[in-house]
């Protein structure tokens, strides 16, 4: 059996261990006595920068945890700072995982293999000023604190949480609940999740917000001191509409399910 784990102040649970860090991967074998949990969170962070040329920065994700926040303020040039935390074991196979600049697109990779196995990470990623962020991630999520302009995310299977944007938002994941309801100053917004919830609160009057959920619940909060064109359905599910309507308006507000429910809220 192999194991690989990166937990401060662990004593050595291996008969044998190896670790090989070459190229930017990480890669650990152990023969054990037996199959512990994974605590991603209690394993000791690696750091890297890389330089980006552009100013648009794509992240590539395979399965990982992603954390974006603001990058330090007052250095030179455009750096992009990672830090990762990775915990895995694998059962007849090994575990490995990598990351790496390719022009403007930072790759993450975890492996993972074996008859039984069980691996997890996360990354922090921290996005120099002026920078629009596209996330295209498989398995774990987005969580954006804090970064303006615009921002795109997809997820195939991940809860996507923006917090703290002011730029356009478009975010789509396939099985996973959308929330951005913190701080969000954007003017134009679109979010879509085919399996989950969808929640969205402008902090002041959009130009244009686009909700929509086949299965899960919509939620449009939005400042009720002016009136808004409103479009909300749902084929499967209450609607609740408790905001000025006028259909003239140049702002409007499209919220729509299959199978749940719809509410487009006036906030403060």
């Amino acid at each position: 059996m192999t194991r690989r784990t990166r937990r401060p102040r662990r004593g050595p649970r291996a008969a044998a261990r190896l670790t090989l860090l070459a190229g930017g991967i990480v890669m650990a074998g152990a023969a054990l006595t037996g199959c512990g949990r994974v605590d991603v969170d209690g394993a000791e962070p690696e750091h890297r920068a890389f330089a980006l040329g552009g100013r648009t920065l794509t992240v590539d994700n395979d399965d990982s945890r992603i954390e974006l926040v603001p990058g330090k303020k007052g250095k030179k040039g455009k750096e992009v700072e990672v830090t990762r935390w990775f915990d895995g074991w694998s059962v007849g196979g090994s575990t490995r995982t990598s990351w790496e600049m390719d022009g403007d697109t930072l790759r993450l990779r975890q492996e993972c293999g074996g008859i039984s196995k069980h691996c997890e990470a996360k990354h922090r990623i921290e996005v120099p000023p002026g920078v629009t962020v596209i996330v295209k991630d498989e398995n774990g999520g987005v969580t954006s604190k804090g970064i303006k302009g615009d921002l795109r995310f997809t997820s195939d299977n991940g809860d996507l949480d923006v917090r703290g944007a002011d730029g356009r938002l478009t975010l789509t994941t396939e099985n996973g609940d959308i929330r951005a309801v913190d701080a969000i100053d954007s003017r134009r917004v679109s979010a879509r999740s085919d399996n989950g919830n969808v929640t969205v609160r402008p902090r002041r009057a959009p130009d244009r917000v686009d909700g929509e959920s086949v299965n899960g619940d919509v939620t449009v909060t939005v400042p009720g001191e002016t009136t808004y064109r409103v479009d909300a359905k749902s084929v499967n599910g209450s609607v609740k509409v408790g905001v000025g309507r006028d259909d003239s308006a140049g702002r409007s507000v499209r919220a729509r399910s299959d199978n749940g429910d719809v509410a487009v809220r006036a906030g403060g």
